[in-house]
């Protein structure tokens, strides 16, 4: 029986380059410099601005933003992420509708991928991430590798469960001599469905994302109005004052995070 080592140090992610040597591993993201200083700077102000309404204390202030800076970084990361996914999967949707038309107008499976390219590129731009993922596919299948490899590895890497679910039926039914056509056709459908669900829960639920904002900002707001108006109507500067207030912005950031779980709604 062998039992896990805690102590054991956690081996390095190697993000997936497919097998061209060239694809995206989707659920990675490098900041560039800029970026990093960017959203450091972002985080460290606001959260050291918030800290001194509360505590009117500079070093507290300059500790806790320097804190939320490098706190920040990872948040943002995962919010790129996660935005990048959806962007490929709306346009991986519109993939298929160009395939299922150049499928329909009698052209094989190698020809509809080119005519896909080209179609992308024109829509999205040479630049978009679809049409980088169909260059690795039409490269591919130019250098003898099997098409229903390539779509499976688009979607190891993505991590894309539409895409990913795709590519198996794919291969299924390429290698066995099933309807492609009828196969392309219904997951185009099953993603637009899916979209339009997302759209109206998003919809849904907007105005109680809204109310999530005002709620975690308006305590902030509501203290600096209190202090502009003197000492006299509030002061958190006593040992109990900072310790409620301390209790109350642990409080607060928990009920942010927790509502933001809740409203983040997943299909």
């Amino acid at each position: 029986m062998n039992i896990p080592n805690p102590f054991k140090k956690k081996e390095p992610y190697i993000p997936k380059v497919g097998i061209m040597g060239v694809g995206i591993d989707y659920n990675v993201y490098e900041f560039k410099l800029s970026e990093k200083v960017l959203y450091f700077i972002l985080g460290a102000v606001v959260s050291a601005v918030v800290a001194y309404i509360f505590y009117e204390a500079l070093i507290v202030s300059l500790i806790v933003g320097i804190a939320a800076g490098f706190a920040f970084l990872p948040i943002r990361k995962k919010q790129i992420i996660e935005k990048r996914r959806h962007k490929l999967l709306m346009q991986f949707k519109d993939m298929l509708e160009s395939l299922n038309t150049s499928i329909g107008a009698g052209l094989n499976i190698m020809d509809s991928f080119a005519n896909a390219a080209s179609d992308m590129a024109a829509q999205y731009g040479e630049e978009s991430l679809i049409y980088e993922e169909l260059k690795i596919i039409n490269s591919g299948i130019y250098n003898n590798i099997n098409v229903e490899e390539l779509l499976l590895d688009m979607g190891e890497r993505s991590q894309i469960a539409d895409i990913i679910s795709f590519a198996n039926v794919f291969d299924t039914c390429y290698r066995k001599g099933g309807n492609i056509k009828e196969v392309i056709k219904n997951t185009y459908s099953i993603i637009c469905d899916k979209v339009d669900i997302q759209l109206e829960i998003k919809t849904m639920v907007a105005a109680n994302k809204g109310e999530l904002t005002a709620m975690t900002v308006m305590p902030i707001i509501f203290v600096f109005l209190l202090k502009s108006l003197g000492t006299e109507v509030i002061d958190l500067t006593s040992v109990t004052g900072r310790i409620t207030t301390t209790v109350a912005i642990i409080i607060f950031v928990a009920a942010y995070f927790v509502g933001k779980k809740i409203l983040d709604i997943k299909l």
